[in-house]
């Protein structure tokens, strides 16, 4: 278990271990949510956004018909150039 205490201005500093198991580095955010069951739960705001991306981009690929590296350079070029290849 790890203490941190509030200072006069609501600020804390996380205690060393957990800033190492949420990956959080000077100048991170820190991302606070309240579950239903009342627990509140703090994570990393930006690994949040990620998996947040990757789960929305589930099976995207296989949708596009993109298998490949050549396939995603492909859709590269058609955003860069405005042109199919």
């Amino acid at each position: 278990m790890n203490l941190a205490k509030i200072s006069a201005n609501g600020q804390i500093t996380v205690p060393i271990e957990i800033r190492r198991l949420l990956g959080l580095k000077s100048g991170d955010k820190m991302l606070f949510f309240q579950k239903q069951d009342g627990e509140i739960v703090v994570s990393n705001a930006s690994s949040e956004a990620i998996r947040k991306a990757q789960s929305a981009f589930t099976g995207a690929a296989e949708t596009m018909g993109v298998t490949s590296e050549k396939d995603i350079q492909v859709l590269v070029d058609e955003v860069r150039y405005g042109e199919e290849k």
